[in-house]
């Protein structure tokens, strides 16, 4: 416990000032003397013990009546260890650029509204803090902290499974943790927004897994500088919230995880840079099984690694020709429509003349062959009302085939050249016509031989050539003549054969058109 008479003249300023919350400023008005970056040099008459700061927080001075305590405290240089450890803290605390000695240690600490503003600080440890307020750290530089005690990875700020019942503002802020966890925040349970704007900056991972965000996530050009240990910029797995803006100059140097996080409104990095690990060896974007109503990729620039999207469920895409790497993971992804950016406006891309190769060649970015983005691709058309579902459906027969043994290709082949899988029955028409017209004009310029003399129909080469290639039924050609001149007698086997073999390419393709249907 203090007495008053050992407290330093800041410090009794600050005493008296608390039961009415009146501000303390021991800022000299000389803004290169006041910055919180030089508060080492600060001397007597700008240092107050941060054990003086608890004392007053936990009650030292008594509220006066008709007026509301609270500690107001700027330009100051704090020594010692901030301590709310486990506290019950009734007062509001302001401090407006100081700088800490040692880091503030709110860990399983309940308190009112906290505002650390243009403050230099070595670290934040608030894990299972509840806080009835909000936690205002705009324009404050927090660095590592060490390892934090529930693992072994360095931390900055540290914000587990804490409970914020405002806002959490971090707008302008830099948070350092080269290599380790700039913001570890999973599962903080939060009730107003988060906001990182205006200058945010960020050297390690910020990572909110599992965290509730019902409020905005708004990271609007938003710097994540380099990634955490496991080349993450920002994770959100699990995450759930209304809106997650990372858009307008938003730059991540390392992956983005948003592995099953269910975002009600919009997750947009509309004009973002999503670089992705420096080594190349994992994705910019990891979005496995994320829902959202409105996801906006019409990047700034193309990502430079890969992006995954599989399992993902949104009802609208937007994307442009900065969205897509060599590799994207589509396999599962389901989505209702998607718009394409072109020169500032937005357009449904199924109207755009080439839609479907450019959709087409989407689907292919991603690995191996997997027939659900087709399946999706078709169905999207089908349900705009267009009938370029066929192609997307043959393009998924023709990628397959390639995946296929080579007797099973070569059918594939066939398949393809005669009836287009089933989904160009035309085809069969085009191959019967041209057969028909060849047998036509070779048969007709020779004279055949009748079977039995003076029984039969005379011959007509157009008739017969149809009745060697209608492999069913007959029209009586076939039987009642044949071929002294060998070579004419084997144009009429192959043309048998090749009735078989085009009557079971149309059956087999379309009877695997109805099965699909």
């Amino acid at each position: 416990m203090f007495s008053y008479d050992g407290l330093t003249s800041p410090e009794r300023e600050l005493w008296d000032a608390f039961p009415q919350g009146r501000r303390v400023d021991l800022r000299t008005g000389v803004a290169a003397d006041d910055r919180a970056a030089g508060g080492v040099r600060w001397g007597p008459g700008r240092t107050v013990r941060a054990a003086v700061v608890v004392a007053l927080l936990l009650g030292a001075n008594a509220a006066q009546p008709g007026a509301v305590a609270g500690l107001r405290l700027a330009g100051a240089r704090l020594t010692g260890r901030l301590d709310l450890a486990g506290a019950e803290v009734g007062h509001a605390l302001w401090l407006e650029d100081c700088w800490f000695e040692e880091a503030v240690d709110l860990l399983g600490a309940s308190t009112r509204t906290l505002v650390i503003t243009g403050s230099r600080i070595p670290g934040v440890e608030a894990y299972a803090a509840r806080i009835e307020g909000t936690l205002d750290l705009r324009r404050s530089v927090v660095e590592r902290l060490g390892s934090s005690p529930f693992n072994h990875v360095s931390t900055a700020l540290s914000l587990s499974d804490a409970r914020v019942t405002g806002g959490l503002l971090l707008d302008g802020a830099e948070i350092s943790a080269p290599g380790g966890w700039a913001v570890a925040a999973g599962g903080l349970v939060m009730e107003g927004g988060l906001t990182c704007r205006g200058g945010f900056a960020v050297r390690g991972e910020v990572r909110l897994p599992e965290a509730q965000l019902p409020g905005v996530l708004f990271m609007r050009g938003a710097q994540l500088l380099s990634p955490g240990p496991t080349g993450a910029a920002l994770t959100l797995d699990n995450a759930v919230g209304s809106t997650f803006d990372s858009s307008d100059g938003f730059v991540a140097n390392g992956t983005v995880r948003l592995r099953g996080a269910r975002v009600s409104d919009s997750l947009t990095f509309a004009r973002a840079v999503l670089s992705g690990p420096r080594d190349g060896r994992g994705p910019s974007l990891a979005a496995p099984s994320v829902q959202a109503a409105d996801v906006d990729l019409t990047l700034a620039r193309v990502p430079s690694g890969a992006v995954d999207l599989r399992g993902a469920q949104v009802s609208s895409l937007h994307d442009g020709e900065h969205s897509w790497p060599d590799v994207v993971e589509l396999d599962g992804f389901v989505y209702g429509s998607v718009t394409v950016d072109e020169a500032g406006e937005r357009r449904e891309a199924v109207g755009r003349r080439d839609s479907v190769a450019h959709r087409l060649a989407w689907i292919r970015r991603s690995p191996g062959y997997h027939p659900q983005p087709y399946e999706q691709l078709a169905g999207w058309y089908r349900k705009a009302g267009h009938d370029d579902a066929r192609r997307v459906l043959l393009a998924r027969q023709r990628h397959r085939r390639r995946t296929l043994p080579r007797a099973a290709r070569v059918w594939g082949h066939l398949l393809d050249a005669t009836v287009g899988y089933g989904y160009r029955p035309w085809l069969a028409g085009v191959w019967l016509l041209a057969l028909t017209s060849l047998g036509t004009l070779v048969f007709g310029a020779h004279s055949p031989v009748p079977v039995k003399r003076g029984e039969g129909a005379p011959f007509q080469p157009l008739v017969y050539s149809l009745d060697l290639l209608i492999p069913l039924g007959g029209l009586g050609q076939r039987t009642a003549w044949y071929w002294p001149d060998s070579g004419l007698q084997w144009l009429a086997y192959l043309l048998i054969a090749l009735g078989w073999v085009l009557t079971t390419a149309v059956v087999a393709g379309v009877t695997r058109v109805l099965q699909r249907n």
